[in-house]
């Protein structure tokens, strides 16, 4: 019995080592077969059509900026009940020098944003031109401050990244 045993044992070994020494690894084995079947299909679809590169103009590209300010803006709406939470940001083209002029003035900039908030009512907001609307409004009061501390505006877009309405 244990004679049996030591020879099964060994066939085991033996097989083991005889089909662990293939020279091709399986990756290099699926790799040859997706060649294969890549090549019998380009037979088979006949001439290949060469891939045609098309040139891009060249346009000056500018890097958009973003800066969003730390805290929702909560505010009532006017003639409601109802109030406005939003979380704004504010996007330019221009250097960093503006974003930076907002970081300095976000009191002011966050002032000035909650009276234009409040001075919209319920249906101003409704709608995808509403908060169009509204986003222009902050956009121009923004602008205001900063031209009259920083004798520049530079803010293009604002953004909303909260627009919560209860």
């Amino acid at each position: 019995m244990v004679l049996g045993a030591a020879l099964l044992l060994g066939g085991g070994f033996g097989g083991g080592y005889f089909y662990s020494r293939q020279t091709v690894s399986p990756a290099d084995e699926v790799q040859r077969l997706l060649d294969e079947r890549d090549a019998a299909e380009a037979e088979e679809s006949g001439p290949q059509m060469e891939k045609v590169a098309k040139e891009m103009p060249a346009q000056a590209a500018f890097l958009t900026q973003y800066y969003e300010f730390p805290e929702p803006l909560t505010t009532n709406l006017k003639g409601s009940r109802r109030f406005l939470q939003i979380g704004v940001g504010v996007s330019t083209q221009y250097d960093e020098t503006v974003i930076r002029n907002v970081e300095t003035h976000t009191l002011a900039l966050r002032s000035d944003m909650l009276a234009v908030i409040s001075g919209f009512g319920e249906p101003d907001i409704e709608g995808k031109a509403g908060r169009d609307a509204l986003a222009d409004a902050l956009r121009d009061a923004i602008n205001v401050r900063l031209e009259k501390l920083e004798g520049f505006g530079g803010v293009e877009g604002v953004f909303f990244s909260t627009f919560v309405l209860q």
